[in-house]
């Protein structure tokens, strides 16, 4: 698992909106996958919003431009073009959250199940706990609020996909939109467990520099729909490359048997440079704002 922050940029996680996002990567998933620089994964992107903000990638990339040009405030606004509606959501989700563990997350986008139908997923924590957010954050204060919850005690998220709601061909061609919980309620199909754990040694950090999330590592079974979808096989790919060659390191498919060493002390989290999150003993936090 590896948890993330929204990007492009890596201010203090206090200042960063409160978007969180979570990579979940299945190894030794047989089958051949629809892209081809990873053989035996299966990835699931889950992020905290309920729905993207916009709708589609025309729209997506045109909101991207005025986020690097930091004017993101004028994509709302402006007058000739306004996405007042577009706005109000955005500032609807923005609340800050107290940790990555306490956060429910959502795959906003369809993706195949079987033969024709069209469905979205849903991580919701087991337990309906929250701590408070540091008067006085860090600039890491996610990572530590997971580090002080799993180092003591083990904690678990319930997957939930929905009734079918759907044909995919309709998801494909740009028309799904979220679907409601109402009309399609949520079902939990799978349990993911956290064991008791310290996530943050130097050599489980390196490690995630190799690795890549991506939807379209994916069986044909459960291929990623409608246009968003699309764009994310070629931008994902693009950046994860991006981001490799910037901290000089080569793509690495993890098989599941990496082991590191147990961290003695939490003090690399007061050392790290981003406020990007992850644990697991296995598959560790990853340097990087794309999936």
């Amino acid at each position: 698992m590896r948890f993330s922050g929204p990007g492009p940029y890596a201010p203090p996680d206090i200042y960063d909106y409160g978007q969180c996002s979570i990579g979940i990567k299945l190894m030794d998933v047989r089958g051949p996958k629809l892209l081809d620089d990873e053989r035996f994964t299966q990835d699931l992107i889950l992020v905290s919003p309920a729905s993207f903000v916009t709708p589609n990638v025309r729209e997506s990339a045109k909101l991207q431009y005025y986020v690097r040009d930091r004017t993101n405030l004028f994509y709302f606004i402006n007058p000739a073009d306004p996405h007042l509606l577009a706005g109000i959501m955005q500032a609807l989700y923005s609340r800050m959250h107290t940790s990555p563990l306490e956060t429910r997350y959502y795959s906003n986008v369809p993706f195949l199940l079987g033969e024709g139908q069209a469905v979205q997923y849903s991580l919701r924590p087991r337990s309906a706990k929250k701590t408070r957010i540091p008067v006085r954050a860090s600039d890491n204060y996610l990572r530590e609020a997971m580090a002080r919850t799993l180092a003591p005690r083990p904690c678990s998220f319930r997957l939930h996909g929905p009734g079918p709601d759907r044909s995919s061909s309709d998801a494909d061609r740009g028309r799904h939109r979220q679907i409601a919980e109402r009309l399609s309620p949520y079902v939990p199909v799978a349990e993911l467990r956290l064991p008791r754990q310290r996530f943050d040694s130097p050599a489980q950090l390196e490690f995630a520099d190799h690795l890549s999330c991506n939807p379209w590592h994916s069986l044909e079974a459960h291929r990623p729909l409608a246009n968003q979808n699309r764009a994310r096989r070629r931008m994902y790919h693009e950046l994860s490359r991006l981001r490799q060659s910037m901290n000089q390191r080569d793509h690495v498919e993890p098989t599941g048997s990496e082991r590191f060493p147990a961290a003695r002390s939490s003090r690399a989290l007061k050392a790290a440079a981003t406020p990007t999150n992850g644990l697991d003993r296995d598959v560790p936090a990853a340097r990087g704002r794309e999936g």
